[in-house]
């Protein structure tokens, strides 16, 4: 049975609300700066194409492994002063903030990607409990809002960091080059994206309090932990097959949906700099430009996506969580497509548009959906092991996608991109025809036995 905490969770107000999401703020803000600006580093460090899939390897290698991990630690660990999750918010956070300040001083291209593993699993320490955190503090009629406020401050904090070298240059005159180095405009972002980093979170742990464990399960979960790692193992293995079966049908939509995204990720900004503003090479003066603009309209993606934020759980109310879901990720298919028929640099603001409606969702909707039928005693685990179809279609795409690029599609960055869109809309037909948002028999209750 459930704990009575669980039953009776107290309606949170909106500053709580706020409170507890404000870290993900500063999560966002390095996985943008990430995201936004390691292709183009690694082109500064003369990678070809076809090397920047393998080189972002990092990313969903320590999301399989880490995230699992910190869920079912951060589902064992409690503290009277630090609570449950927010013990791994700041060593992920203080972790993440070192490794953003050596980033833009790479010196060579593996330096570069040793340093991305390094920060990627650093951020997965961090944003993992966050999943979690939202299930443990709200009651089930305040999730959505719970997700869609984290949604928000993702959108926030994404689209100050991706502006920001845009913004370094334009607003604070900070001089660029011509492509022979890591410029200024990136270096100085990525130190202010690790004070950001750190204060965010900061601002969470300082500013929220968790409930204290009050069920026999809790103290059952903490006996096994004693196991050592076989225990941690089995018992990470048993909950990968017990599924709830609307998590596996949600993890369908997910394997494909994410594909798109990275595909943006990994060759947006230098296709945006090479076809549409013309540069040849990273050696261009054009090209940082290039980038910079394509971070910019990055920014725009982010804020439509908070603005979006603020009305999605209104749509889904009305639509449903699923229809909703689906409608968003068919416009952001559309948009991503559209990218490869673009030769006016500020028509990419319209598509970015239709990717931040679609990322919204893609950041609050299944989440939103998986969090009514999961165990509320393994609530973090479940959170980790969900991600795994996030990362394994990028480990996927990382291993293989290079071939593709050098192979197939003779280095054109804006085709990766518009396959991309491609594969967001196969995830929206999935979603509409397999997911069912009501209860089915076969998921597992909603407070499950410990094995």
């Amino acid at each position: 049975m459930p704990s009575t905490l669980q039953q009776t969770k107290p309606r949170l107000s909106f500053l709580q609300i706020f409170n507890m999401s404000f870290g993900f703020f500063g999560i966002q803000f390095g996985w943008s700066l990430q995201m936004g600006n390691m292709s183009a580093i690694y082109e500064y460090l003369h990678a070809s194409p076809d090397q920047i899939p393998l080189l972002f390897l990092a990313a969903p290698l320590t999301g399989l492994i880490v995230q699992p991990i910190i869920g079912y630690l951060s589902d064992r660990t409690w503290h009277p002063v630090f609570g449950r999750r927010r013990p791994y918010f700041f060593i992920g956070a203080v972790l993440s903030t070192i490794t953003l300040v050596f980033m833009p001083n790479s010196s060579s291209l593996w330096m570069a990607a040793g340093l991305l593993w390094i920060m990627d699993t650093s951020i997965n320490i961090s944003m993992e409990p966050f999943r979690a955190f939202v299930t443990d503090k709200l009651n089930d009629k305040q999730r959505t809002s719970g997700f869609a406020m984290q949604s928000l401050m993702i959108g926030v904090g994404a689209s100050i960091a991706s502006a920001l070298p845009w913004m370094m240059r334009n607003w604070f005159h900070v001089a660029g080059n011509a492509g022979s180095s890591i410029p200024p405009t990136i270096e100085y972002s990525f130190y202010i994206g690790a004070a950001v980093f750190l204060g965010a979170v900061l601002y969470t742990v300082l500013t929220t309090k968790e409930y204290p464990p009050s069920d026999i399960e809790f103290r059952e979960k903490v006996k096994e932990s004693n196991k050592g790692f076989g225990g941690g193992a089995r018992e990470i293995f048993y909950s990968i097959l017990h599924m709830p079966t609307r998590m596996k049908r949600l993890a369908v939509v997910q394997f494909f949906t994410w594909p798109g995204l990275f595909l943006m990720w990994f060759y947006y900004s230098p296709a945006v700099a090479r076809n549409i503003f013309g540069a040849l090479s990273e050696k261009d003066a054009v090209y940082t430009q290039g980038v910079e603009f394509a971070n910019l309209t990055l920014s725009f993606y982010n804020v439509v996506t908070f603005a979006f934020a603020l009305f999605i759980p209104l749509i889904a109310g009305r639509l449903g969580r699923k229809l909703t879901h689906s409608v968003c990720l068919i416009i952001g298919g559309i948009g991503l497509i559209s990218i490869s028929f673009i030769a006016n640099k500020y028509l990419l603001f319209l598509s970015m548009s239709c990717v931040g409606i679609a990322w919204a969702s893609i950041l609050s909707m299944p989440y939103a959906m998986l969090s009514g039928c999961l165990p509320e005693n393994k609530v973090g685990i479940y959170m980790g092991i969900f991600n795994f179809f996030i990362v394994l279609p990028e480990i996927i795409a990382s291993l293989f996608f290079g071939w593709i690029m050098s192979h197939l599609l003779h280095n054109n960055r804006l085709l990766a991109v518009e396959i991309g869109g491609m594969l967001m809309l196969l995830a929206a037909a999935i979603c509409y025809l397999i997911v069912h948002e009501e209860s089915d028999p076969a998921e597992v209750p909603a407070a499950a036995a410990v094995h």
